[in-house]
């Protein structure tokens, strides 16, 4: 075969450092775009983002090439960045350590 083909869907997911309920509605899609945006930009395929105020559930196209752990590794580094740097929780945000990943 000439060609390589693949369809790997994996969810994701991730929560608040010690479940807090800091993922407020007011800026939670924005969160949800940013996530969505950084997955896009490994080569792997945003199918969705969604969550609640102490948790986020991606489900995602993966490359191949990616790892599950360098790909989750990216995304909660640069998205607690993004809201500290634009100061949308009220204290200091930062992702639970670990993550859940299901294939399906």
């Amino acid at each position: 075969m000439a060609n390589t083909y693949y369809q790997i869907y994996i969810q994701a997911v991730f929560a608040v450092k010690y479940r807090d309920s800091l993922i407020a509605e007011e800026w939670r899609s924005k969160l949800f775009s940013v996530i969505g945006n950084l997955i896009n930009e490994t080569g792997c395929k945003t199918i969705i983002v969604n969550g609640v105020e102490d948790h986020v559930h991606c489900l995602i196209g993966l490359k191949p090439n990616i790892f599950i752990s360098d790909l989750m590794k990216i995304v909660k580094a640069k998205s607690s960045k993004f809201v500290n740097d634009n100061q949308l929780s009220k204290s200091r945000f930062s992702w639970q350590e670990g993550y859940g990943a299901f294939s399906y």
